[in-house]
């Protein structure tokens, strides 16, 4: 059985979703003859801890745990944070926060951290993959990214020891959303966009989660036009199964948003229709999985959906698709044209109806269409009668199924077969 190295920052028992994709094609490869070897950080002090997934992770898994230098630390340190204190990813950037201390660590980060905040971990990193490749036999790498600075390493052993690689970009690199609110260095955009080539150069294969970021990336670098391709993020059937599913008599509403919302993904529109909804007598609940920019509390608060609404923060895995199963419609918020959240097929999968925001994102409408399963708005488009245009929605189960990470996982083994 030919080996591959997958580099990915997060892995158990971190609680990160970024971690379900590589997780379940690295389950899943074997099947399909290539044997997975894993190089992660010793500990993502950022993320909660969630250990739904330890059965998932084969006996023979071969796991390398390099140590990793955390700027989160020290940004805990200089706001004025306990050692224990959680992060939350949307408080650590957002603008809300008018603080000195806070708007100079936002400025580090943007401008110091080349490619990401995950820069310390690239040296042990590199340094104990060495130390792995002289020891075991590996075909191919794979770095799943973000961070970005697994492409980074991936690239860096990948030319010293002549192995091919593949970088995954489940999210863009140089222009990712949330940089575009903020100022970066002319100097620190040039040193970002060099790495993002040179790993663009020496990959022999890329894989990008969406074909609308397949499509921007090809323009940006026209010669990876012929060893590009699309897998989408998707979602694994074996997470469905023992569900504590509830068969509700009231005539309440419930809507359900799982996963980080940030400022610019702000609702307004949708937050005024649903208080007008309550007014006219309609029962509604709303509920945040996740983390809530304080700038979307406000404007929920401001809109009087105070009392109809619950932030749940994290859940586990399984608590988290229990709540998406049992809701009435899911709310997903897109972030630019090419942003296919990873949570929208965990949610076609529960066959419940989908509302999407966002401007001009073609990709999420066609899948919604494909799927039959809801529609996208723009994040000021009037929203009037939408819960009346959802009565003819019904998800295609069919099509849906072409997105299960089984199928995903043995597209990846045969662009792994293709590499010479």
């Amino acid at each position: 059985m030919k080996k591959v190295l997958f580099i990915t920052y997060y892995w158990l028992p971190s609680g990160k979703a970024s971690l379900h994709w590589p997780l379940k094609i690295i389950k899943h490869l074997p099947k399909f003859g290539w044997q997975p070897i894993v190089l992660t950080a010793k500990e993502d002090t950022f993320s909660h801890k969630d250990n739904s997934f330890a059965d998932d992770i084969s006996p023979n898994l071969k796991i390398i745990r390099a140590k990793s230098y955390e700027p989160f630390n020290i940004y805990k340190k200089f706001t004025g944070k306990k050692s224990n204190d959680q992060l939350v990813a949307s408080e650590t950037i957002s603008k809300s926060n008018k603080s000195f201390a806070h708007r100079f660590s936002i400025w580090l980060r943007m401008n110091l951290f080349i490619p990401d905040a995950r820069i310390g971990w690239y040296f042990p990193a590199v340094k104990l993959g060495k130390v792995l490749l002289q020891e075991e036999k590996i075909d191919a790498i794979v770095s799943v990214g973000p961070p970005h600075t697994t492409h980074l390493i991936g690239k860096k052993l990948s030319s010293k020891f002549d192995i091919p690689l593949i970088p995954v970009f489940i999210d863009p690199w140089v222009d990712i959303a949330y940089y575009q609110e903020f100022k970066r260095s002319r100097i620190t955009l040039a040193i970002d966009n060099k790495f993002e080539k040179s790993v663009m150069k020496n990959s022999k294969s890329i894989v990008f989660v969406t074909e609308t970021m397949r499509k921007d990336y090809e323009q940006k670098y026209d010669f990876i036009r012929h060893k590009s391709d699309v897998l989408y993020w998707g979602y694994s059937e074996e997470e469905f199964k023992e569900l504590n599913l509830i068969n509700r008599s009231d005539n309440e509403i419930v809507i359900v948003h799982a996963g980080n919302i940030f400022s610019f993904q702000n609702t307004n529109n949708f937050w005024k229709y649903l208080k007008n909804e309550i007014d006219k007598g309609k029962k509604i609940k709303l509920k945040f999985i996740g983390t809530v920019d304080p700038a979307i509390k406000e404007s929920i608060e401001k809109t009087g959906l105070s009392d109809q609404t619950t932030y749940l923060g994290f859940l586990s895995y399984k608590k988290m698709l229990e709540e998406i199963s049992n809701a009435d419609y899911l709310l997903v918020c897109t972030t630019e044209p090419r942003h296919v959240p990873g949570k929208l097929f965990e949610y076609l999968r529960t066959g419940n109806r989908i509302i999407a925001f966002g401007d001009n994102n073609k990709e999420v409408k066609r899948i919604l269409a494909d799927a039959n399963a809801g529609m996208m708005f723009g994040y000021d488009e009037d929203l009037n009668d939408l819960f009346n245009k959802y009565n003819f929605f019904n998800t295609d189960k069919v099509y849906v199924k072409s997105f299960e990470r089984k199928v995903i996982a043995e597209k990846m083994s045969e662009l792994l077969n293709k590499l010479k």
